[in-house]
């Protein structure tokens, strides 16, 4: 059995719920509720705080965290004391300044992709045109990369990210094909299976577009995930991931530990990183006080029944439904109670 965490390692700080793209599984249901984007001091208090608990790395994601002004000064607040800090986006927003800006500020940037044309992405993403957009940033942080590399510097370490539903599941050899070798710097590509959490937990949506286990074990699977790495350029990291870990099931806890931390826009932290209901703010609280809360609620034996019941993804909705439904604050229900049924069609 391991030793409980003492800290977070890892924290996950989504910077605003504001984003300019709509898709269908999103987990925080960003850019269909308020932002609760705090002003820049605030957030170098946030910073302030979750420095304080020495993560090894923290990760700036949203909604869209670069639609936030002074989003770079609060990064370069958090690198300064050591701790990498990296960048997950939709990259709709990417320019060739803000590119600069992100590659001089960020160790790693993520871009999220989540089909392999137009097509698939557009519809997953809800706007149209934000597949061209991601392979854009794409493009601009590989010249980047490329420029830097001919001047003797470091490159950017920058790739993919895709959230893989039943919808695209079909193209991931597609990424590595057609999506990879477009960009010859790109450093790694990541097939995650999606999880049931905000939108993606809804009834319907869940049975329809969360991996069977069958799914999941193909995705996973050694002789896929051979077969993907066989395909995609030789420089570019190839993982697939069931991301089961954050189930957070009790044996995975006693066996491994689980070192990361969830911060919301308003600096509220989440007790478990996928589902509602929040143990208090970075703002207002001592932040080792927030973490051991957190971990405290990891044993809750309601949470503890409502996970062990798991055995598929459609299982773990209804598990992270109840869950949601049992910790989270008034506005959360209400939100919850507001969720578009799904299916739902047309892109904006």
């Amino acid at each position: 059995m391991s030793a409980p965490v003492s800290r977070p390692t890892d924290v996950v700080w989504d910077l605003t719920y504001a984003c300019p793209l709509r898709c269908v599984h999103c987990y925080s249901e960003s850019g269909r509720r308020p932002t609760r984007q705090l002003s820049h001091g605030e957030m170098l208090r946030v910073a302030d705080a979750i420095v304080s608990l020495g993560p090894e790395t923290v990760e700036f994601a949203g909604g869209e965290p670069l639609v936030i002004k002074g989003v770079h000064e609060v990064a370069e607040h958090i690198a300064r004391a050591g701790i990498k800090v990296s960048l997950y986006t939709g990259g709709w927003t990417l320019t060739p300044e803000t590119a600069e800006d992100a590659a001089r500020v960020f160790h790693r940037i993520t871009v999220s992709v989540d089909g392999a044309d137009a097509e698939v992405h557009d519809r997953i993403r809800g706007r149209a045109g934000s597949f061209e957009r991601a392979m854009n940033a794409l493009a601009l942080l590989d010249g980047i990369s490329a420029r830097r590399s001919a001047e003797g510097g470091d490159p950017v370490i920058f790739g993919v990210d895709c959230s893989v539903l039943r919808s695209n599941l079909h193209q991931t050899e597609e990424f590595c094909t057609a999506v990879a070798p477009r960009f010859p710097r790109m450093r790694f590509l990541n097939f995650a299976a999606a999880v049931p959490s905000g939108l993606a937990s809804r009834t319907g949506f869940s049975e329809a577009e969360l991996l069977t286990n069958e799914e999941l074990r193909t995705l996973t699977g050694q002789e896929h995930t051979e077969r993907l790495r066989s395909l995609a350029p030789a420089s570019v990291a190839v993982s697939t991931s069931s991301n089961l870990i954050l189930l957070m099931h009790p044996d995975h806890i006693k066996r491994s530990g689980f070192s990361l931390m969830q911060v919301e826009p308003d600096g509220e932290v989440r007790a478990m990183p996928i589902y509602e209901g929040c143990v208090g703010n970075l703002l207002t609280d001592d932040p080792a006080v927030l973490w051991q809360r957190a971990v405290e609620r990891w044993s809750d034996p309601f949470v503890v029944e409502a996970v062990s019941r798991v055995r598929s993804l459609a299982d773990w909705a209804e598990a992270v439904r109840r869950i949601d439904r049992r910790f989270g604050s008034r506005e959360v229900l209400a939100r919850i109670d507001r969720r578009p049924p799904w299916p739902a069609s047309g892109l904006s």
